[in-house]
């Protein structure tokens, strides 16, 4: 806008206007960013409607109710909820990828899969034998837990509008030397993984890749901290040097920057790929990768992002279990049939299992946290260490084949029962508002929170889907090797927290800031 400032008139009187005037370019962008503001309005209808109108009214007129319970409508309605948060989401386009992640999982776990399962009477084939008795109190539990959820996230988003604007922020940059150092040392840890597995059962199928890593270490716990030892470590250094390419200052320090991080990401395909890797695995590096590289670093890209990735979960994630077996097929019946009987849906199934856990008396508060607290204490040492929980209630229901999952739900019940899903869920609702609220400028401007922003929230599935002792080792390793990377502060401009930009650019770094 311009402002015209009139000289006095002619006959001496002290007239004075002002007067707003749009200008041409003023006029072509409030008219650009109304065609914006319609296209989105119409994209996050037409999401609305896919999501939370057609799919689940296909669910219900293709799979049949055969009567089991009433609990699916409880869980449909959960399908709904979590199809309209994913729509303002991912069209939206900031990219709060940690409650982005967290109502996809709910979309998919607590909504899709249970509602086919329970209608059709097909339930996980590795949780048989369950009381339909119990599907009402286990649907219930979940929906309490996405309650407190929002309630969480609420009362945190209340809490940051009392700042309203941040004035002023500080991102921590990547140190140069560290993240080589770690780059070095990652590549010899990577190096020893693919030497103890071998490339043939990394590149063959699922199954031969978990029987070589069985073999070479036998302890479960201790077997997933050695195998994240091989991943972690190289992708937050590559995450690293992809930023000091970014800032580096001069042309040849930019190109061998490069050049290492595509090196890393190589070598990290290698011992994590769709063919013999977990798809939860194989899903983080990847998203990681992706937001490495400036997937999620404007609103248009994340907006694309997070698209794929609905789209990923919903039509790839289901066939890439064809790897799972050497004659594996990747052939299905119908898009709803991929969930009738799956053993990949057993979230629901196990919530149902520790609620009767909690309910015989067996819970021992806490004593399952504490086994994933300390899950770098060997079993020799330790030798009552408490197992996963998916073990555990695989054992406690006396299923021959004890590598479930355990929700983060199931999680919550068998430390505290119920309570414990109020307590757990209303923390994780306000801790990943949080998170996100902090991670979004850090994924355009670079820093150590660029690299938890790429890794975590996708990781979160893996969190989401238990069993918590199994994931926490590797969690807690990526942490350890994003403190070490950690450089010095920088100062950059201020931005608005939830905003964190204009529409279709996110905040930019100052161009070729030093990396301490």
């Amino acid at each position: 806008m311009t402002r015209t400032h009139l000289d006095d008139s002619p006959d001496g009187g002290a007239q004075s206007a002002s007067s707003s005037v749009p200008t041409p370019v003023d006029r072509s962008a409030q008219e650009n960013a109304a065609i914006g503001r319609a296209t989105r309005i119409v994209i996050r209808t037409l999401s609305i409607l896919v999501l939370s109108a057609a799919l689940p009214a296909m669910l219900v007129s293709e799979v049949v109710d055969v009567g089991r319970s009433e609990a699916w409508i409880v869980t449909l309605v959960i399908m709904i909820w979590a199809g309209l948060r994913l729509s303002l989401l991912w069209v939206g386009g900031t990219p709060r990828l940690f409650d982005f992640f967290f109502w996809l999982f709910v979309y998919i776990f607590m909504g899709i899969a249970p509602t086919a399962q329970m209608r059709s009477g097909l339930i996980a084939t590795t949780t048989p034998g369950m009381d339909n008795g119990f599907d009402m109190i286990t649907a219930g539990v979940v929906a309490l837990g996405v309650v407190c959820y929002e309630v969480g996230r609420l009362a945190w988003i209340a809490r940051e509008h009392v700042g309203h604007r941040v004035r002023s922020a500080e991102v921590r940059l990547v140190s140069t030397f560290r993240s080589v150092a770690m780059f070095g040392v990652a590549l010899v840890l990577s190096a020893y993984v693919l030497s103890k597995i071998g490339a043939t059962a990394l590149l063959g199928s699922r199954e031969a890749s978990a029987a070589a890593k069985e073999a070479a270490w036998p302890d479960p716990a201790m077997r997933e901290v050695i195998f994240a030892s091989g991943i972690y470590p190289l992708l937050v250094s590559v995450g690293a040097l992809a930023q000091i390419r970014r800032t580096a200052f001069s042309a040849i320090n930019r190109r061998r920057a490069g050049l290492a991080a595509l090196f890393g990401a190589f070598v990290l395909l290698m011992i994590v790929n769709p063919v013999a890797s977990a798809r939860y695995t194989f899903g983080t590096v990847a998203f990681a990768l992706a937001a490495f590289a400036g997937a999620v670093a404007t609103r248009r890209r994340a907006r694309l992002t997070m698209l794929a990735v609905i789209g990923g979960f919903l039509f790839v994630f289901p066939i890439a279990d064809a790897f799972r077996r050497a004659d594996g097929t990747a052939s299905r019946a119908g898009f709803f049939a991929e969930y009738l009987g799956n053993a990949d849906y057993d979230a629901f199934w196990q919530i149902s299992n520790s609620l009767s856990f909690w309910i015989d008396g067996l819970v021992v508060p806490g004593r399952q946290l504490l086994g994933s607290v300390l899950f770098w204490v060997p079993r020799s040492l330790w030798p009552s260490k408490p197992t996963g929980t998916g073990s555990l209630l695989a054992e406690y229901r006396g299923y021959s084949f004890d590598n479930l999952s355990a929700p983060m739900w199931a999680e919550a019940v068998v430390n505290g029962g119920v309570v414990a899903v109020v307590i757990v869920f209303l923390i994780l609702g306000a801790v990943l508002r949080a998170m996100d609220t902090r991670i979004i400028p850090a994924l355009a401007q670079g820093g150590v929170w660029a690299l938890a922003g790429a890794i975590f929230p996708v990781y979160m599935t893996i969190l989401l889907r238990g069993s918590l002792l199994q994931a926490t080792g590797a969690l807690a390793l990526t942490i350890a090797c994003i403190l070490a990377v950690r450089g010095a502060h920088a100062a950059r401009d201020a931005h608005d927290v939830a905003g964190a930009g204009t529409e279709e650019e996110m905040p930019r770094p100052h161009e070729r800031s030093p990396v301490q």
